[in-house]
């Protein structure tokens, strides 16, 4: 059998000690690890209305009961309290080091960070052991600097993460990976923690389960998504996006962009240089040469950086894309909080000479962000809603929780709506795309909508959970049950889907328990605009399908989960008294 992970490492960089401790038996069992075992640490160990920037918030680095051993490529999570939201967050990054980490650390699930250095510190992992070391010649230092001066898988922050920029990332090999969204780099920068470096081979599998991976990893390689993701990984989404006028272009002010041939996958294909993994049957995104070497630009690169900025060239873009990757800052609200600026400056909000099609001022900004070296700067390193409330012009790009939409234009289909609102960590489109089926349905109900949403984000909180490739578990419904048998973990496929929803309701209880509610839920005030088309959303009728979404998932009319809900999912013992919970289920009667 597979060696069990059942410890964590709780490192204090104020008291500098790094300790192992074992994982109750049942969190194991119930959250299995990443997502699922980091929300249940946070809600246990976290006061509500801690400062996310503060010492007392929690980061953690989190791997899987299988991790190094799943098919597709393997991740690690980064759970923490967003300095964006000021709720949970999960973040996702690949690369070398997540292999790393499960190697470095063999019995272990990760890594729980609290408290902050009083210099810039690098924690080394190895040997089933972890210690501090001083990171002061690092200061400064980009994600690709930073990597070629360490000895082993680095994951860091780059200059925005050291200037606790609100959408900083945590970047692996060098910049190719992030974890994205949501800020994790300006936590892990707030505790002046400069990397991670994680040295260890991935482990050996038992023969079991290298036969079990092989059989998935072969029907996972041999299906559409596989297939799909072959040919075109995922800078094809802008081509589909653009295709069915679901691209938010220019600020969000139109669905289809008259240049998406430019910054396609096409266009992309043609610059490329090679893929990331050239031997695997499944080979990863486009290697492309730019000014700061080559990136490896992903499907939101084209949408936000291209389309979302009207950029109609692929090497501006991946200048671009590599610019932000190098800086440590999420491309997705970089994207946003750029093409705020472009309109703000036009309609006369800022005086600001920006425009639409130029990747150099864009670029410059980006850096004014990444280093907070300008007020403009400075005041969108907070995010869109921080530089809208101090400069005004709120209503120009939508964000859900504050945070900056990704580039699916939700206004032609109403469920992706949904699913970005309803996202625990802020707009999200990993937590469910609904979208990529409704623009294809002529007439979907509500519940259909609903059930759609309902269904990916427990899938999906599962999947993480495990912290599993979420395209390898898309393709390969039983991949979890089959494969946690073999490190004793006798879970059904309908115990997961179990878990997947317990673990979507306790991010919930967390959210709720930080003051969130119905209005933070709310349909953004950009997609009940007309774009230039005449498309928008009808915002009575989104208050219907939120309304049914929460009676679908046992919560009340303001989104609190009630108390039957609760025990249902298995979190009757867990629940504190400081998290209000509804008393009757949301009624869809009229």
């Amino acid at each position: 059998m597979t060696t069990v992970r059942d410890r964590v490492l709780r490192v204090d960089l104020t008291g500098g000690t790094v300790e192992r401790e074992r994982v109750p038996e049942e969190w194991r069992r119930d959250y299995l690890g990443g997502k699922g075992l980091g929300a249940r640490y946070l809600y246990d160990e976290l006061a509500p209305g801690v400062d996310p920037l503060s010492p007392a918030n929690h980061l953690a680095f989190l791997v899987g009961p299988l991790s190094g051993a799943l098919p597709g490529e393997s991740r690690y999570a980064a759970v923490t309290k967003s300095p964006l939201t000021g709720g949970f967050l999960d973040s996702y990054g690949g690369g070398a080091f997540p292999d790393a980490l499960a190697g470095a650390l063999p019995d272990c699930l990760g890594v729980l960070v609290t408290g902050r250095a009083e210099e810039w510190t690098t924690l080394v992992l190895e040997d089933g052991a972890g210690r501090l070391v001083s990171a002061a010649d690092l200061t400064g230092a980009d994600a690709h600097a930073t990597d070629e001066a360490l000895s082993g898988a680095v994951a860091c922050v780059g200059p925005a993460g050291e200037a606790e920029v609100s959408y900083a990332t945590i970047a692996t090999d060098g910049g190719d990976h992030h974890a994205g969204r949501g800020g994790a780099g300006a936590v892990m920068g707030s505790k002046r923690l400069k990397a991670v470096v994680a040295r260890g081979d991935p482990p050996e599998p038992s023969p079991a389960l290298a036969t079990l991976r092989e059989r998935y990893e072969r029907a996972y390689r041999e299906g559409d998504t596989g297939r799909w993701q072959a040919a075109s990984e995922t800078v094809e989404s802008l081509d589909f996006a653009d295709a069915v006028g679901a691209l938010a272009t220019r600020g969000w002010q139109a669905g289809r962009f008259e240049g998406a041939e430019g910054v396609g996958v096409e266009a992309l294909r043609e610059r490329s240089v090679g893929r990331e993994h050239p031997d695997r049957a499944v080979p990863g995104g486009f290697r492309v040469a730019t000014d700061e070497g080559e990136s490896v630009p992903r499907g939101a690169t084209p949408m936000s950086l291209g389309a979302g900025l009207g950029i109609d060239d692929a090497d501006a873009v991946a200048d671009l894309g590599a610019t932000c990757d190098r800086l440590g800052v999420d491309v997705i609200s970089a994207g946003s909080a750029v093409a705020w600026a472009i309109r703000a400056a036009e309609n006369g909000t800022l005086d600001r000479d920006l425009a639409f099609g130029d990747p150099a001022a864009a670029r410059a900004l980006v850096e004014e962000i990444a280093t907070r070296a300008t007020p403009l700067g400075d005041a969108l390193a907070d995010g869109v809603e921080a530089a809208a409330e101090r400069f005004g012009g709120e209503a120009l790009v939508p964000t859900v929780k504050s945070m900056e939409m990704p580039g699916y234009d939700p206004r032609v289909a109403p469920a992706m709506a949904l699913a970005y609102a309803t996202s625990d960590r802020g707009a999200c489109h990993r937590r469910a795309r609904p979208v990529e089926r409704e623009v294809f349905e002529e007439t979907w109900s509500t519940a259909e909508r609903v059930e759609a949403v309902v269904g990916a984000q427990n899938a999906r909180s599962a999947v993480w959970s495990l912290v599993a490739d979420d395209f390898a578990a898309e393709a390969l419904s039983d991949l979890g049950a089959a494969l946690l048998a073999e490190v004793g973990l006798d879970h059904s496929p309908d115990d997961l889907a179990r878990l997947g929803e317990r673990v979507w309701t306790l991010t919930r209880l967390f959210n709720v328990r930080e003051g969130f509610d119905r209005t933070d839920d709310a349909l953004p005030a950009p997609l009940a605009t007309p774009r230039e088309d005449g498309v928008a959303l009808d915002p009575a009728a989104f208050e219907d399908l939120l309304t049914a979404y929460y009676a679908a998932r046992g919560w009340d009319d303001a989104g609190r989960p009630t108390a039957e809900t609760i025990e249902r999912v298995g979190l009757g013992s867990v629940v504190d008294g400081a998290t209000p919970l509804g008393e009757t289920r949301a009624t869809t009667e009229r």
